[in-house]
């Protein structure tokens, strides 16, 4: 009897034993893992990865298109670039009209007046004399075929131009591309106004002091140009007498470069208008 009782309470040990071990097993099983909490981490891990390489990307990219002492003319990495070297300081009465080389133009002969260029937008073309001279004082000029580009994606240009110094834009009728950009001895034709190329011409050449004549010179509206109601842009075929790119035909206009730097006291030095190679570097974008 005794043994027997002593086996029931064994047996009842195990039988205990065995459904607290399958309990815990049970306990285990319906445990969830936290694998929802392991994604959120993980994706978040990923995002800022990604943010973070965006980011450097950005950085270096924007770098890359800033003029140095070491890169001078960083627009000769962009494809399409044209670049010709012009003489600076040519200028024409307002009555006179210059045969440029190219169209729109950006550079060489130009009226004694320079165009507005302080973050401009203008509704109607302008004279290409005006706005070559703006170029020749570090602008950037945007052209635009009226035809092709309007709507939003004249938006996308007034957003990169309005409120900013040294750039202006306009329409110019008749051009072969979209969108033409300027800068003194540079230009660029694109086929949209989300060509990144756009951007990248803004940065290397705007008041880039290695590629135009006058650094220092101004922007600003001067007695003459009325940025309301500016000089309209002549299509006419050209006179017989049109000025030449050499200067041949002008009648050389009152010089009026816009220079910011106050007249130098009686026997001193003037200082020069434009940096020795490599000696200064170019004022922030």
């Amino acid at each position: 009897m005794a043994s027997g009782t002593k086996n029931r309470g064994g047996g009842s040990k195990s039988a205990k034993g065995a459904k607290s071990a399958k309990a815990l097993r049970s306990a285990a099983v319906k445990k969830p893992k936290p694998w929802g909490t392991v994604a959120i981490v993980f994706g978040l891990v990923v995002l800022a990865v990604v943010v973070i390489g965006y980011s450097v990307m950005r950085v270096n990219e924007a770098t890359a298109w800033k003029p140095s002492d070491s890169d001078q003319d960083p627009s000769e990495k962009i494809a399409g670039i044209v670049k010709v070297k012009y003489e600076a300081g040519q200028h024409v009465q307002p009555n006179q009209r210059v045969a440029y080389d190219h169209s729109p133009p950006f550079g060489g002969p130009h009226d004694g007046i320079w165009a507005d260029c302080n973050g401009m937008v203008y509704a109607t073309p302008v004279r290409n004399e005006n706005m070559v001279h703006m170029l020749e004082h570090g602008a950037v000029w945007i052209a635009y075929n009226p035809d092709t580009v309007k709507g939003p994606d004249l938006d996308v240009l007034r957003n990169k131009v309005s409120g900013q110094d040294f750039i202006a834009m306009s329409p110019y009728p008749g051009l072969d591309k979209p969108v033409s950009l300027q800068s003194w001895g540079h230009q660029l034709k694109v086929d949209t106004v989300n060509d990144e190329r756009i951007d990248q011409f803004i940065t290397s050449l705007k008041r880039n002091n290695w590629q135009f004549p006058e650094p220092g010179a101004r922007c600003d509206t001067q007695p003459g140009f009325d940025p309301s109601n500016p000089p309209p842009l002549d299509t006419s075929p050209l006179p017989a007498d049109a000025v030449k790119m050499d200067g041949t035909g002008s009648s050389q206009a009152p010089m009026n470069n816009g220079q910011e730097q106050p007249p130098a006291p009686s026997g001193s030095q003037v200082p020069p208008s434009a940096p020795a190679s490599g000696s200064q570097p170019p004022p922030s974008q």
